[in-house]
């Protein structure tokens, strides 16, 4: 059974087995998530901006994890005497917990220094046979309705905070296109520019009959 946790901004943690899998570590957003109690194997990183680069670093060189992310950014961190694994578009990668496929998003991606970070990504885990599509920071794209023919992802983490990435209301959309059972929203109210109606979207999630979860960070134990 996979268990998601919601750690706030578009951080998340996986735990599978006696195995965690972290997405977008932005992990310094909620003191009170611990990565320390966790025994995680790998990293996933959607793009170079700091908000989801965030602790990888830190977090891999404690933990012997693997950072997972496209060559620019992979390369880059490897400079830092950290374990990465370089990929790029297109191809199933296989793990002893599972399988991930990095997919497009549609957004800009820079480290802080301004040095090129490679294509934004999306990602899609396939778990204990449970698709997970991460969404990464992406405008509302048609490239979700394939999404939905070729993966059939059972959740979908969809970015709703707007200025940067989809809104409320293109995320509505964007859940009906990917054909998600469940959505779980994020990218939102970490600073004043990505401020989102959370009632809005559930109410707009009702209205297509998806199940909407918002998850709180700081229920987190």
């Amino acid at each position: 059974m996979v268990d998601l946790k919601y750690i706030g901004h578009s951080a998340f943690e996986f735990k599978t087995g006696d195995k965690s899998i972290l997405v977008d570590p932005l992990v310094s957003v909620n003191p009170k998530y611990d990565y320390k109690a966790a025994n995680i194997t790998d990293i996933f990183i959607t793009h170079a901006h700091s908000d989801h680069v965030g602790q990888a670093q830190e977090i891999a060189k404690e933990k012997k994890a693997t950072i997972n992310a496209v060559v620019e950014i992979a390369n880059k961190l490897a400079d830092k005497k950290v374990k990465t694994r370089p990929v790029n578009l297109g191809s199933w990668l296989n793990y002893d917990w599972g399988r991930a496929i990095f997919l497009p998003a549609y957004h800009s991606s820079s480290f802080e220094d301004g040095t090129y970070g490679g294509i934004a990504t999306s990602i899609l885990f396939d778990i204990e046979g449970v698709r997970i599509f991460h969404a990464g920071d992406t405008c509302l794209t048609p490239d979700f309705k394939a999404y939905k023919e070729i993966y059939r992802p059972n959740i979908a983490l969809l970015p709703i905070g707007g200025t940067y990435t989809m809104d409320v209301e293109h995320a509505v959309v964007a859940a009906e296109w990917l054909g998600a059972k469940t959505v779980i929203p994020m990218h939102y109210n970490t600073f004043p520019e990505i401020q989102a109606d959370l009632n809005k979207f559930l109410q707009l999630m009702q209205v297509n009959n998806t199940k909407c979860c918002i998850l709180n960070p700081e229920e987190i134990k």
